[in-house]
Parts: structure tokens; C-alpha cells; sequence
């Protein structure tokens, strides 16, 4: 079977390792910041995602493109109450974009933490991060919420329904 492999990326304490940990056993781990990377192996409906969580703390944003290799999928995870930092994250998405190894990655933003008080819509974090003008990367933004797992089987049936599309 095919391996399709996927990078889970967005800054430190957006919820990278939560979604990993909900995808994999459907409970919440209590995590602690991602000092290089977590990889684990997800079957979707005999899919085989092999998904390499990122450590996004500032240090160790440099080093993410030693993992863009063959990478089929690009998760975003938006921490959707961090306003300040919502231009980062969208640097390190253009960022990432623009690198050749990425060129054929299609991009899953997940619109984390929808359960907190005052959050941003899935639409609103989509006009800030202007995806409409992303024309040469297929892309979804999926709101959800890691410690419940609300919105993450949305968020890979989109990906398994990706596979083969070229």
C-alpha cells in the first residue's frame, strides 16, 4: 500500500500534537511542546497517512522544510483565539507555499480551540489568510475543536477524497 505523507504544522501551542493524538486514539493526550517532531501512522478507510507533527515554537520553524520532502498534505493548525499571531502564521503558510518540495501539497487548514469564547469563524481566519488567492495548491479550512475531535473526520475525508486527484 501507499503511504501518503502528510506535515502537521502551525505555531507552538495551536494544537498540532492534540489533533495527531485524537486522530490516532480518538482521546485527548496531555502533550508537552514538541521539541523535533511526533510521526505516527493514521488508516483512513485503508488509507495510509504517515503524519509528522511539527514542533512550531520560533527555534524550530527553520528547520521545517528538512521534513517538505515528498509531503502530500500540508495541515495548518490556527489557533482561531490568537490574533496577534495570525500574520506568523500566515507568513509560514506563503512561506511554504513558495518551496519546491511543496509544489503538488495540497493544504488542510484546521480553525482550532472553535469552543472558546470569542474565537475567529473558520470564514474570518479564511479572509485573513486570503486563501481565495491560493490557485496552484487544492485547499479546505475546517473549523474544529482538537479536545473534542469535533471537525477532524471532516477534515481527513477531505484528504482521503484528495488522494488520486491530480
Amino acid at each position: 500500500y501507499a503511504e501518503h505523507k502528510v506535515i502537521i504544522v502551525g505555531l507552538d501551542n495551536a494544537g498540532k500534537t492534540t489533533i495527531l493524538y485524537q486522530f490516532l486514539m480518538n482521546e485527548v493526550v496531555h502533550t508537552s511542546p514538541t521539541i523535533g517532531s511526533n510521526v505516527e501512522e493514521i488508516v483512513v478507510k485503508n488509507t495510509h497517512f504517515l503524519m509528522w507533527d511539527i514542533g512550531g515554537q520560533e527555534s524550530l520553524r527553520s528547520s521545517w522544510n528538512t521534513y517538505y520532502s515528498n509531503t502530500e498534505f500540508i495541515i495548518l493548525v490556527v489557533d482561531s483565539i490568537d490574533r496577534e499571531r495570525l500574520s506568523i502564521t500566515r507568513e509560514e503558510l506563503y512561506r511554504m507555499l513558495a518551496h519546491e518540495d511543496l509544489r503538488k501539497a495540497a493544504v488542510l487548514i484546521f480553525a482550532n480551540k472553535q469552543d472558546m469564547k470569542g474565537c475567529m469563524t473558520a470564514a474570518e481566519i479564511s479572509t485573513y489568510l486570503t486563501l481565495s488567492s491560493i490557485k496552484d495548491h487544492p485547499w479546505h479550512i475546517q473549523s474544529c475543536c482538537a479536545l473534542t475531535g469535533e471537525g477532524l473526520c471532516q477534515g481527513l475525508e477531505w484528504m482521503t477524497s484528495r488522494i488520486g486527484v491530480r
